[in-house]
């Protein structure tokens, strides 16, 4: 009989982590993908989200599931239901990731009953929310805080982050400074002045307004006297709550066992130093560390237990449900097989030996060289008309069916998509959703990089179903090196829903004879980066071309455009009203003041207008259609 394989997955209202280990507890895999909190996902959702982790991980004989916003024995039934259609027959257990937090405190330390067992242990649970949880010798539980957001989750990052912001408006109101932390802020937001804040935090989620503790955390360091009192404060909001927490279990003077969990207290050691002295004056003897191992172990655990807990008649027939697990897990190829292999290095990753001499050319010789070869471009992109011909012409008819287009890209590819998908409602009156933008790491990945986002090929399917995407879509894959793992769990997804897919990519030397191959691929070689590896460079630059001709020429083939005048902008300023005048003007040749007037009266739609007053005209000129 095969050796038993241990799943645990550990769902934040951050990210997920999933491990796989043996009988022995050694890792046999690892995987990374998005927030799973029970309280916002649906079971369609949290499907998809099992799904994704399967083709990433071994069968597993047993499942531990610990994950945010599991409150009662409900919502654990609504997990194993989910859970059942994916992994049909395996033993599972679920349970609130403090208790795969706890389960991972306990694992390894002296065993129950024996004179070295604390009277009580409690984790110290700091991230994006907070909690504290207990459990005694007998058993018994304990828990203080985990309110949510909205009501309690003292001590968070998103608490830290939110009062900081408070005491940066305040100190702005009464001092007439702007403190450290709120410069901090703005950097790390992308805004100009405080005012923003307000706009930004009306549509802002709880993870992106604890993504700001770090901030509140740095301005403490460098001596900014607000956020070193939001420090202060925060130790001792957790330290009353965890000793309320030990009280509970152990009201006397019993040792307690306080163990720190999330990423505010793992990684602020001047935020532990304060909340451990506060602890240990209060309850003497006390030890206060952080966790032994991941939480992920915790719920590695909870499998264990599972599969230690399975009815006789399992026993007695192991094999049984074996082929089905098997199925359960193979609806879909692994990432890894969707990625083609490459027949050479990339050329975005080779030398240029035009440039071999970057660091030491007179700066006059370097600027030459760069227009030089950003010059080289265009020709590199004309071997490749009739493919993007094709992709356009299927963009359109999606269009023409009720499609939208999808940009799907990490780092400088998926900045270019967002950006060209952004141009859209104000270029051609487009709402919102006919042109997006898919970025790994989402909207922190704009402006700063988010670490091991782009190798997530479950995220990038993940992201495809909670688009919504279908038959009548369109999805752009783009990767300079044509290998991008979220790029390819995208582009797989869509494919299964029907999708049209393509890729742009600058390597090529993809192998596509292992897998399947996108309807249209725009392989371009654009030859070595000036900084080698720099795709914001020459890639960028292809990029942003051949996005611009993708959207504008569908577009126009979908009648937005009469000759070459934008008929369906939006007016939105000034600059852009008067440009509207202009071509109204252009198209009927009627006067300033009857075009203002009618255009005003129709509300500054520019081809509702034309049609109104120079229908005669456009007939005569076959600019637009004869109704």
């Amino acid at each position: 009989m095969a050796s038993p394989v241990f799943l645990g997955l550990e769902c934040g209202g951050t990210r997920t982590v999933a491990l796989a280990a043996d009988a022995d507890g050694h890792a046999l895999a690892q995987h990374e993908a998005g927030p799973a909190n029970l309280r916002l996902v649906t079971d369609a959702q949290l499907e998809a989200h099992f799904r994704a982790l399967a083709r990433n991980l071994p069968a597993p004989s047993a499942i531990g599931v610990g994950m945010a916003g599991v409150r009662d024995r409900a919502d654990c039934q609504r997990v194993e239901r989910v859970l059942e259609r994916v992994w049909p027959g395996v033993p599972r257990q679920v349970d609130h990731d403090l208790e795969s937090a706890l389960a991972a405190a306990e694992a390894g330390t002296p065993r129950k009953g024996s004179p070295q067992e604390p009277a009580a242990r409690v984790i110290i649970l700091s991230g994006t929310g907070s909690c504290c949880y207990g459990r005694d010798r007998r058993g018994r539980t304990a828990k203080v805080g985990g309110w949510g957001h909205h009501l309690g989750d003292r001590g968070s990052a998103y608490d830290i982050a939110f009062r900081a912001l408070r005491e940066a408006a305040h100190e702005l109101d009464h001092a007439g400074t702007w403190s450290r932390f709120g410069g901090r802020a703005l950097r790390s937001l992308v805004l100009n002045e405080p005012n923003d804040l307000i706009a930004w935090l009306q549509g802002a989620g709880k993870t992106e307004v604890a993504a700001l503790a770090p901030e509140v955390f740095a301005a403490a360091a460098e001596g900014d006297r607000g956020a070193r009192r939001m420090v202060a404060d925060t130790a001792s909001i957790l330290a009353s709550d965890a000793l309320a927490c030990a009280r509970r279990l152990v009201p006397g003077r019993g040792q307690v066992q306080f163990v720190l969990a999330g990423s505010v207290v793992l990684k602020q050691s001047g935020l532990v130093r304060q909340l451990s002295a506060q602890i240990r004056k209060a309850r003497p003897g006390s030890t206060i560390g952080p966790l032994p191992r991941e939480s992920v172990w915790g719920a590695v655990v909870m499998a264990r237990r599972a599969w230690e807990g399975r009815t006789a008649a399992e026993t007695a027939a192991p094999d049984r449900s074996a082929p089905t697990r098997k199925n359960a897990s193979k609806p879909n190829a692994a990432p890894a097989a969707w990625i083609p292999a490459t027949r050479s290095l990339s050329p975005t990753e080779q030398r240029n030996p035009r440039s071999e001499r970057l660091d030491r050319m007179r700066l006059s010789e370097a600027i030459t060289l760069m227009l030089e070869e950003e010059a080289s471009v265009t020709e590199s992109l004309k071997p490749h008309r009739a493919a993007l011909a094709q992709l356009i012409q299927l963009t359109a008819q999606s269009f023409r069916f009720g499609g939208r287009l999808f940009y799907v890209g990490a780092g400088t590819s998926g900045r270019l998509g967002v950006l060209d998908a952004s141009e859209c409602p104000p270029t051609f009156r487009t709402p919102p959703e006919q042109v997006q933008g898919i970025m790994a790491g989402g909207i922190q990945a704009l402006h700063s990089a988010v670490e091991g986002a782009e190798d997530d090929a479950g995220a990038g399917a993940q992201a495809v179903v909670n688009r919504g995407v279908g038959w009548r879509d369109v999805v752009v894959g783009i990767a300079a090196s044509g290998r991008t793992p979220f790029v390819w769990g995208a582009l797989s997804e869509a494919r299964q829903r029907g999708a049209i897919t393509a890729l742009i990519c600058f390597n090529p030397h993809l192998d596509f004879r292992e897998g399947w191959k996108p309807e249209v691929v725009l392989a371009v070689d654009v030859g070595p980066e000036i900084l080698t590896g720099s795709t914001r460079l020459k890639a960028g630059t292809a990029t942003k071309l051949l996005l611009n001709q993708l959207t504008t020429l569908a577009m126009v083939q979908s009648g937005k455009a009469i000759g070459n005048l934008m008929v369906d902008l939006n007016p939105s300023n000034v600059k852009l009203r008067d440009r509207a005048c202009r071509i109204v003007a252009e198209l009927t040749g009627r006067d300033a003041e009857t075009v203002h007037r009618a255009l005003s009266e129709g509300g500054w739609r520019v081809k509702e207008t034309v049609l109104k007053l120079g229908r005669a005209t456009a007939r005569k000129s076959g600019s637009l259609p004869v109704e």
